[in-house]
């Protein structure tokens, strides 16, 4: 490797080590595969799918981005029976109605106003169109939960996130100035179109370690204790071996560190445990079964059993 080179590839790694900063200044603690794909999704101006469990930080990483490159978060929420009119546009009948009326008084008027009934100002932008129509600087479009809706919206965002470009009849073709960068996610509750994948950058994002978890507690809570976080990350490690119905994700560990802040908890025990389980396990017969485990679950944390 020629010193050019070596000096290219320092460049490029104290590029992808900036942005696992840049991430942790808002909270946000990114291994370095993570950051790596960031990069690379921003250098190559691609999509980035993020799919993994519940409650493991998708979410959140296009929030925190989109706070590093000071940019707006459009997020699409998915659910099933979406379809384009709710994610991209719809005309505002309502208030194209009362224009019609409001001109039925003045013929000249309302022969003007048949033009222009189908402009800016009645057309209702979705989150899709607003990521398309958005001056720059380019928004972090959110795609979430890609895999919650229909297999026939997923084949609609093909075209869209191969153009970045959208026909409406009575205006013509709209193209993004500057593309959107763009994060989808998925919990993996079905799964997502080789055609959708192929047209992604991909990341796992898994359960975190005990040590992770606990340094993104930290980040997250500055003010919280250092024993009850690693306590926290230990007993969830644990927890996450049980055959949980709904296992609980990071964003729990965090409701719950808060949780026990509040309450003004400085280490787990028995008691503690049971009077704040609702805050990470939100299914009867996962509290039970957690429960029922609550001695060895408390050892692995170096907790307190009686």
């Amino acid at each position: 490797m020629g010193a050019a080179q070596r000096t290219e590839r320092r460049d490029i790694e104290d590029r992808i080590a900036r942005i696992a900063d840049a991430l942790r200044t808002h909270g946000y603690v990114a291994d370095r595969t993570l950051a790596t794909s960031l990069h690379l999704m921003l250098a190559l101006d691609q999509p980035l799918l993020l799919e993994g469990p519940a409650g493991v930080g998708k979410t959140a990483l296009a929030k925190v981005l989109a706070q590093h490159l000071d940019t707006e978060l459009i997020r699409l929420q998915c659910y099933e029976g979406l379809d384009s009119a709710a994610a991209l546009y719809e005309w505002d009948y309502p208030k194209q109605l009362l224009a019609i009326r409001l001109a039925e008084a003045q013929p000249e008027r309302l022969a003007a106003l048949s033009s222009g009934l189908f402009t800016r100002e009645y057309l209702l932008e979705r989150p899709l169109l607003r990521a398309i129509t958005k001056t720059p600087p380019a928004p972090v479009l959110l795609i979430d939960e890609v895999d919650r809706a229909d297999e026939e919206f997923e084949a609609f965002l093909l075209e869209l996130l191969g153009e970045f470009q959208v026909t409406i009849p009575e205006m013509g073709t709209l193209r993004a100035a500057e593309r959107p960068r763009v994060i989808l996610t998925s919990n993996r509750t079905r799964d997502l179109s080789d055609a959708l994948r192929r047209r992604c950058l991909y990341h796992w994002v898994d359960y975190p370690s005990p040590e992770r978890e606990e340094e993104i507690l930290l980040a997250r809570i500055p003010a919280l204790d250092a024993r009850l976080g690693r306590q926290v990350a230990r007993f969830m490690a644990q927890l996450r071996e049980l055959p949980l119905g709904r296992a609980p994700g990071v964003a729990e560990a965090l409701d719950w560190a808060r949780a026990l802040q509040l309450l003004g908890r400085s280490r787990l025990d028995a008691e503690t445990v049971t009077t704040t389980a609702g805050t990470f396990l939100k299914d009867q017969s996962d509290l039970e079964l957690a429960l029922a485990e609550i001695d060895t679950l408390l050892s692995a944390a170096g907790g307190d059993q009686q």
